[in-house]
């Protein structure tokens, strides 16, 4: 085995890491003020906005399977990642222009609102899935700095992802609708950041240990690809299928007379026909082709199959953790007291502290599993510990607005509370998960296999927001599966009973699948 535990990280390293940062920066800037600007500016009911911030998410975490197949085919790394952050510089002041219009021309606003969101989600296909398969490429197989060099890109994630809530909560949720498209256009700055940085430094500095520039168009790639007009136009296909898709799926959230009924929930024939069917299909189509592989041996499936499992078991901690983005936000808004009597902390900065808290909590939860040693708990026995500390952040929150009388603000240490239990949760789960998946995929569907686990979170993501539609607004009451929700106290409880469910079967399970991970 090479080890170069010595020797210091390439300076490659330092370009992904300023490259990420910036991008996450942008995306988590732009998402802590969404469903703000949706319900304040734009004036969009809080079910509406919730349906809608789910089916963006959604689409967020299922266009890099298009984005991935591009650039390992005919784009390479760098050249994706800088087609999709420019695409996504050009959706934020697209939404710029959105937040400019909405009192002048609502019609136009509406519009560019879609479309800003479309450029998004197109554009992040690009990104997302390239930029971290470059880390471990600059290091010889067995390295022992690969691990570390992980960690270093994740705190650029965090690092990003605290900084984006602050500065666009800053400039953009100050109270005055007006103000919100300062946030877009902040998020956009730092998207630019992020490409110019790529562009600038990669082709110096992003090499392999021979000295190779890694993420190049790939040398079989066909002339046409490169062509500037084929490429825009692909690009802006891509945008409009995103926008559309987004917009035909948001009548979902509308009261209408096509709608029918589930569990007390109106609901719009498109939950059949776009992203649900989408999503479905993806996961549908991947296990058919992975189970039907006659190359693959018994055991090979059997792993697989828990990787299906788990994933299943995902889809109940993000539906749950992504409310950060939906209900939460109103909750932050409207029934925290923010006022600290020299400032009113913004709404938005209460995403900042999952970010922080990973940061702060993540060096703890890689000390305590070497720590345990022969005692370390099974990889599914650590996602449902992920799942019941998110149940247990829930319930925290839930205990902090029982017997709150409407209108009457509680203190900000339930949502603090609540999102450090949220963060530790993640840490059981989210690495655990996506080791787990690299660890038991077949070599020859590592990607199609990786794919599942986003369309899980894509999956999550969606439920995010038609669970965040259920928040209580007006007093008017709610019902899903004959469950009924008056107020915030079992709003939250929802969520306390659906974690703590998915974590008690999940813990019952870990053995069996503890099984089926055996050679």
């Amino acid at each position: 085995m090479t080890t170069h535990s010595n020797q210091r990280h390439p300076k490659g390293l330092a370009v992904l890491f300023a490259t990420e940062m910036w991008e996450r920066y942008n995306y988590y800037g732009m998402r802590a003020i969404l469903v703000l600007f949706m319900t304040k500016a734009l004036l969009f009911s809080k079910e509406f906005s919730s349906h809608l911030y789910g089916g963006y998410t959604s689409l967020v975490y299922l266009t890099p399977l298009v984005g991935g197949y591009i650039a390992d085919r005919f784009w390479g790394n760098q050249r994706s990642i800088i087609i999709g952050g420019l695409v996504m510089a050009l959706g934020e002041f697209i939404l710029f222009f959105c937040g400019s219009t909405y009192a002048s021309d609502p019609q136009l606003s509406t519009f560019l609102f879609f479309t800003g969101l479309g450029f998004m989600i197109s554009g992040n296909g690009f990104f997302k899935p390239n930029i971290s398969a470059l880390v471990g490429q600059m290091y010889p197989k067995g390295d022992s700095r690969i691990d570390s060099a992980y960690t270093i890109f994740y705190m650029g994630i965090n690092v990003g992802g605290a900084l984006g809530p602050f500065i666009c909560g800053l400039v953009g949720d100050t109270g005055n609708p007006a103000d919100f498209k300062w946030a877009f256009l902040a998020g956009g700055i730092g998207m630019l950041l992020s490409v110019l940085i790529q562009y600038l430094f990669h082709k110096k500095y992003v090499k392999d240990p021979s000295g190779n520039t890694l993420g190049l168009t790939p040398a079989a790639a066909p002339g046409w690809t490169k062509n500037l007009l084929i490429t825009v136009s692909g690009l802006a296909v891509f945008a409009t299928i995103s926008a559309g898709l987004l917009y035909m799926d948001s009548g979902l959230a509308k009261i209408n007379h096509w709608g029918f009924n589930i569990g007390g929930i109106e609901i719009g024939t498109s939950l059949l026909t776009n992203l649900v069917f989408l999503l479905s299909a993806s996961i549908i189509t991947i296990a058919l082709i992975v189970f039907t592989d006659k190359t693959l041996s018994k055991l090979e499936k059997s792993k697989v199959l828990v990787i299906f499992t788990v994933s299943f078991f995902v889809v109940f901690f993000w539906s749950a953790f992504e409310q950060a983005g939906a209900s939460l936000t109103f909750f932050a808004d409207e029934q925290t007291n923010r006022d600290l009597g020299f400032f009113v902390v913004p709404a938005s900065f209460f995403q900042s502290l999952n970010s922080i808290f990973v940061v702060t909590l993540a060096p703890f939860f890689a000390w305590l599993w070497v720590k345990l040693g022969k005692n370390d708990p099974s990889s599914p026995t650590k996602m449902a510990i992920g799942l019941f500390l998110l149940a247990l952040g829930y319930l925290w929150i839930a205990f902090g607005v029982s017997n709150v009388q409407p209108g009457i603000k509680v203190s900000m240490i339930w949502l603090v509370g609540m999102y450090a239990m949220h963060t530790s949760g993640e840490l059981c789960l989210s690495p655990i998960g996506l080791s787990l998946v690299n660890k038991l995929a077949p070599l020859k569907f590592a990607s199609l296999l990786m794919a599942v686990w986003f369309t899980a979170n894509a999956f999550a993501n969606y439920l995010a927001g038609a669970l965040s539609s259920l928040y209580p607004d007006g007093g008017v009451a709610k019902n899903i599966m004959g469950y009924s929700i008056h107020n915030n106290y079992d709003f939250f409880m929802l969520f306390v009973v659906m974690a703590g469910t998915a974590a008690l079967i999940l813990f019952f399970l870990s053995r069996k699948l503890q099984n089926l991970m055996k050679d």
